[in-house]
């Protein structure tokens, strides 16, 4: 017997927590009968338990890793008719989301799962798994500047967390430069706004890393499925970051 909401992210229904929501909305039943309350467990293998109305049913887990392009919306669906990530995914039937979040105008490293303890454990904010960006800005930063975004700096949201920071490239004709940046949170177009608070807005934002993972080999607009290894390694490090923070 396992928690209901728990069978329903193992399932690939959603997240844990999207699964709560559902339950919590009355769109789940066990045998026939309306779940609304969380702590309810269920056997699997012997009960039939639906969401909206269709059976539950176990599938392949998946794990990728895409190569997002700019302009492309991180989202199972857009009414604008955009270009969604989904869209490059081609040949893989399964229904998976998004690990986390990229904005339109950031290119990069997505991991995209139908396992949702996987993307809980690894965007949960008590685990704080580093991600790496290039961030391309007007300017060149002051090293004071730079100090101030490892050391942390105010946003609307609060301060954020220490970060590591150096220059990766400096571009005189241009005058931009392109700073490595590595976080260890994961609010809303943090890397733009932290860049803005030192008056270094960002022209070109990239996701390289994602724990250990890196887009080494993987062009633009490509995706691949992750190694045992890769999952296990990007686990451990969720798990080391939340024992660290405690």
């Amino acid at each position: 017997m396992e928690r209901l909401q728990k069978i329903l992210a193992h399932a690939g229904v959603a997240s844990r927590r999207k699964c709560e929501e559902l339950i919590l909305s009355g769109q789940v039943e066990v045998n026939g009968e309306p779940v609304t309350t969380l702590g309810v467990k269920a056997d699997p293998a012997v009960d039939i338990i639906t969401v909206k109305g269709k059976p539950i049913k176990s599938e392949k887990k998946l794990y990728l890793v895409l190569n997002k392009p700019k302009g492309v919306i991180t989202s199972a669906s857009d009414p604008q008719g955009r270009t969604i990530v989904s869209d490059f995914l081609h040949g893989i039937t399964e229904r998976v989301y998004p690990v986390g979040r990229l904005d339109y105008d950031t290119e990069g490293l997505l991991l995209l799962t139908n396992d949702g303890e996987f993307a809980n454990l690894l965007t949960h904010p008590s685990h704080h798994v580093p991600k790496t960006y290039w961030a391309t800005v007007k300017g060149v930063p002051h090293g004071s500047l730079l100090e101030k975004l490892q050391n942390g700096v105010m946003l609307e949201d609060g301060m954020t967390a220490p970060a590591e920071v150096e220059y990766h490239d400096v571009d005189t004709e241009k005058n931009q430069s392109t700073i490595s940046i590595t976080i260890y949170e994961g609010r809303n177009r943090q890397v733009r706004r932290m860049f803005d608070a030192i008056s270094h807005p960002v022209i070109l934002l990239r996701r390289i890393k994602f724990g250990e993972l890196s887009l080494l080999g993987l062009k633009r607009g490509k995706y691949r499925h992750l190694t045992p290894k890769e999952v296990e390694l990007l686990l451990k490090s969720a798990v080391k970051t939340h024992k660290i923070q405690k």
